[in-house]
Order: C-alpha cells, then structure tokens, then sequence
C-alpha cells in the first residue's frame, strides 16, 4: 500500500513537473513570435572630396596631320591653363584625339566644306574640389584663345569616403527605428525586448539638388526586428 502511494506522488510530481515545463514552452513559443519590425533613416549631407572634369572640343579641316597640329597646340594651352591654376601632371590625362570623316560617315556634302572632325578631352580627376569649381567659371579663358569647348561636358562630383561616416549613419539609423519600436510598444502596452535580427539597407549617394551637385546626400534605411514583452 506505501508503495502504491509513493508511486503516486511521485507520478503526481512528474506531472505537476512536466505540466510546469509544457507551460513554460507555451509562453516562450507565444513570445517568440511577438516581434516589431521597424526602419530606421539616417541621412547626412557631405561636400564632394573627388572631381572627375572632361574638357573636350573638336576642329574641323580637310587634311588630317594640319587638324592634328592645331589639336596638339590647343591641348598644350589647356594644359598650361590647368597647371597654371594649381593642377598637378599627375591630375590631367590627355586622351588621344578621334578623327571622323565625314564622307564615310554620311554627314559630307557639298555644302560642308570641311570632310574631317577631330575631337580631343583632356580630363582632370582630382581631390581639390574648390578649385575645380573656380576653374569651370574660368574656362571663359579658353574660348577666348579660340578653344570651342563642348559646353555638354558634364563634370562629375564624387564621395568617396563612405566608410568614414558608416558606422555613425548605422548607429543613428538604429537609434530612429528603436524610437519607433517603443512608441508601437507603448500603444500596444508592451515592453520592447532586445532586438532579434538586423538588416543594414543599402547607402545611397546622391546629388543633394540639381544647382550644387558638389554637395551629396548620403542615405541609409535599416531593418531592425525587436522582441515585445509583456
């Protein structure tokens, strides 16, 4: 008879024990599944630290060694105008000049008394932002000198230094979303838990409007998935 008891309680306890545990499995499973999914924004406007600017013109002729001549002599004056401004060897590429003929090309007729075009760029990459940007209101100079620059060249700015500012554009970006979580943990009388998982979106850099292309707009959206308590 004891031991019909004892087995009794101790089959109770087993029960009471594992009914404890079912329990506790049923609440952590519920839990787990109460998260809030939220971005956050982080935007920062940065001035451009890299300048890619083409300088291109054509002249036109009948005979290609003269067109290459007055090529050969005008790209020296842009490159005296150029280094005579602050611009270093290193920072200015000729590109070889291009010929077409206009014959060939379909574009020659009588009226046209020139057959060939020869076009040439001469391209300046460099870090000194500013003075670029000093140097494109002074191209004037050039035209004067009888350079019939390609006013279509497009000069284009660039940041380069990304890495700089990601880690403080990614801890702001997570700062906004926990903000959000809160609030949605607020009206929904939880608690925010600990975050679950993270996506960083992509950065995007962009011109900040289409008059000051020298000033960029830096954006990231992250993806942030927080666990809600009771």
């Amino acid at each position: 008879m004891r031991n019909y008891v004892k087995e009794a309680l101790i089959l109770a306890v087993a029960i009471i024990a594992l009914g404890v545990i079912i329990y506790s499995a049923a609440i952590a499973f519920r839990d787990k599944d109460r998260v809030v999914s939220v971005r956050g924004l982080a935007e920062m406007e940065v001035p451009a630290n890299k300048v890619i600017w083409p300088i291109s013109y054509a002249e036109t002729g009948n005979d290609i060694p003269t067109l290459y001549k007055i090529v050969s002599e005008k790209n020296a004056v842009i490159l005296k105008f150029l280094k005579d401004n602050g611009l270093a060897d290193s920072e200015i590429t000729a590109s070889a000049p291009s010929v077409s003929d206009m014959e060939v090309d379909g574009g020659y007729s009588t009226n046209n008394k020139f057959r060939y075009s020869m076009s040439s760029i001469v391209t300046v990459a460099t870090d000194k932002v500013d003075l670029v940007r000093k140097l494109v209101l002074k191209q004037a100079e050039l035209i004067g000198r009888g350079i019939a620059i390609n006013g279509n060249s497009y000069v284009d700015f660039e940041y380069t230094d990304l890495n700089k500012i990601k880690p403080k554009m990614i801890e702001e970006a997570t700062r906004n979303a926990r903000a959000a979580a809160q609030k949605f943990a607020k009206d929904s009388d939880s608690k925010l838990g600990k975050i679950r998982s993270a996506v960083q979106g992509q950065f995007s850099i962009d011109n900040r409007d289409q008059n000051t292309p020298y000033i960029k707009n830096v954006r990231v959206v992250t993806v942030v998935n927080f666990a809600l308590e009771d």
